[in-house]
C-alpha cells in the first residue's frame, strides 16, 4: 500500500454538512431485480450467487454460503461486474451488512478497476478489521485514515456505510461516523485516488473468513443535491 496521506482538508465539503445522506438501510427484497427500488437502490447481491461478480486470481476463496457472500481462502479480490450502472459509480453511497470471524481481515474497495492478481492498484479501500493484527481497524480508510481501534466485534453483523460525493469520502459503522476525509485538490498519487469505477470485496487471507449478506448502492447526483439546500 501506498504511505499514508499527511494532507487532510479542514472540513468535509458543504453538501455532506448541509444536507441529509444519512439514510436508513435499504430493506432486502426477496427476489432482487436490476432497478433501484422506491429509494433509488440497486442490489448488488441476489443473496444467490455471484451472478455480476467476477473474482480475482484464487477464486475459490469467493463464494455464497447460506445465503451471503463468504470470502475466505488466499487472496482473492470479488468485483462487481454487472449491469447496474455499467459497474462503474462515481458519487455514491453503499451500504453493506457484514460479519467477521476473530482473526480476519478483509476491505470494500470503491472507485476501483478489475485485475487478475495482486492488491487492487487503483481507488480506495473501507477496511474491515477487528481483531487481525494489523493496527488499521474497522472504518479506516486504508493507509489514508487510519483508526486503531474497531467500533464493532466479531461474529456480529454490523453495516458499513460509505458515501462517496465530490471530492470527499465519509465511512460509518452501524450508523456512527469513524472516518471522513476530502481528497486534496492537487493530489499527485495516480490511480490511488478518486474518479470513478468499481466496488470489490477482499479475500485478505487463507485464515480470513467475512460474510457480506447485503451490498446495495444508490448513486448520487451532486447537481441535485445542492439544489436541496
Amino acid at each position: 500500500m501506498k504511505s499514508p496521506v499527511s494532507l487532510k482538508a479542514p472540513f468535509i465539503l458543504s453538501l455532506f454538512a448541509s444536507t441529509n445522506l444519512v439514510h436508513a438501510v435499504p430493506s432486502k427484497k426477496s427476489e432482487p431485480s436490476n432497478g433501484p427500488d422506491a429509494s433509488g437502490w440497486y442490489q448488488l447481491f441476489n443473496g444467490k450467487d455471484l451472478s455480476g461478480w467476477t473474482p480475482s486470481e484464487n477464486k475459490h476463496s469467493c463464494k455464497v454460503e447460506n445465503g451471503s457472500i463468504l470470502v475466505h481462502g488466499p487472496r482473492s479480490h470479488l468485483f462487481y461486474t454487472g449491469t447496474v450502472h455499467a459497474a462503474t459509480f462515481k458519487d455514491f453511497e453503499l451500504i453493506a451488512e457484514v460479519l467477521t470471524t476473530p482473526g480476519s481481515n478483509s476491505g470494500i474497495y470503491f472507485h476501483t478497476k478489475f485485475q487478475e492478481r495482486g492488491w487492487p492498484n487503483r481507488g480506495y479501500e473501507a477496511q474491515i478489521n477487528n481483531t487481525h493484527p494489523d493496527y488499521k481497524k474497522t472504518g479506516s480508510l486504508y493507509a489514508v485514515c487510519d483508526k486503531s481501534q474497531s467500533p464493532v466485534q466479531d461474529n456480529r453483523w454490523f453495516t458499513c456505510h460509505i458515501t462517496v460525493l465530490e471530492r470527499s469520502i465519509r465511512i460509518q459503522i452501524d450508523g456512527k461516523t469513524i472516518t471522513e476525509y476530502t481528497e486534496p485538490r492537487f493530489l499527485n498519487r495516480p490511480h490511488r485516488q478518486l474518479g470513478d469505477g468499481t466496488i470489490a470485496l477482499q479475500s485478505h487471507d487463507e485464515n480470513s473468513k467475512v460474510y457480506f449478506r447485503m451490498v446495495d448502492v444508490k448513486p448520487l447526483d451532486p447537481m441535485v443535491i445542492a439544489g436541496m439546500n
